[in-house]
């Protein structure tokens, strides 16, 4: 068992590629028995690539242990409408077809939330959920959009955060996981409710530089849930 003492980071651009193995591996942790498919780096380079063309508009963050290791992450991108959203590419949804609501001011993307097998307790969970909801909960008119566990969204309406199934399920990293939608007033109550557990500090945007390090370059419980 591994307690949840941790500290909250935003990762860097070089840093982006133990998110995707972090997220791949403990999903399949969490749903295959431990078992990693001979394939599984495939969809850690998949998750990679995607990602470092998602980092200039996304805000990633990680729970890490005194050692520096990860403990859960989550990931919050500002949809800029060209950029192609998991959504679209495994569900094909359009997600200007799938909002319901008038007035819309931003849209979101909420993904890559995968917390280590053998972490306990909620506050962990609810600090990463708290940190992606955040920049949704600026505005009335802000819709999130995300892929979701069924575990984890069973877990989410315990929570008391509401959401809208906007499609069939897939298997997905091991899982069936479900598209969802998240707005504003699905969410504020659950942010007002557990915002103290995460500092201001922590939620202010991160200075990235636009160039990019030579690595990522590209040449060629509360456990058992994921958001991919």
């Amino acid at each position: 068992m591994t307690l949840a003492n941790n500290y909250l980071e935003k990762l860097q651009a070089n840093q982006i590629f133990d998110l995707a193995e972090f997220v791949v591996t403990e999903n399949f942790k969490h749903h295959s028995n431990n078992s990693l498919p001979k394939d599984y780096k495939n969809d850690v380079n998949s998750i990679h690539k995607e990602e470092m063309s998602y980092y200039e508009n996304s805000e990633v963050y990680t729970a890490k242990d005194h050692l520096g290791s990860i403990l859960g992450a989550i990931r919050v991108l500002k949809w800029n409408y060209t950029d192609v959203l998991p959504l679209q590419k495994i569900f094909n949804i359009n997600p200007l077809l799938a909002i319901n609501k008038p007035n819309i001011n931003n849209i979101y993307h909420i993904g890559r939330f995968a917390i280590k097998k053998d972490v306990q307790g909620i506050n962990l969970f609810k600090q990463l959920m708290v940190c992606a909801i955040a920049p949704i909960c600026k505005h009335t008119g802000n819709i999130a959009f995300a892929e979701c566990d069924s575990k984890l969204l069973r877990v989410l309406h315990m929570l008391g955060i509401k959401t809208t199934v906007i499609g069939e399920s897939v298997n997905y990293l091991g899982s069936e996981t479900i598209p969802i939608a998240l707005t504003y007033e699905g969410l504020i109550d659950f942010y007002n409710e557990n915002k103290a557990l995460v500092s201001k500090d922590a939620l202010k945007p991160q200075v990235k530089s636009h160039r990019l390090p030579k690595r990522v370059v590209f040449n060629t419980k509360q456990k058992d849930y994921s958001l991919v």
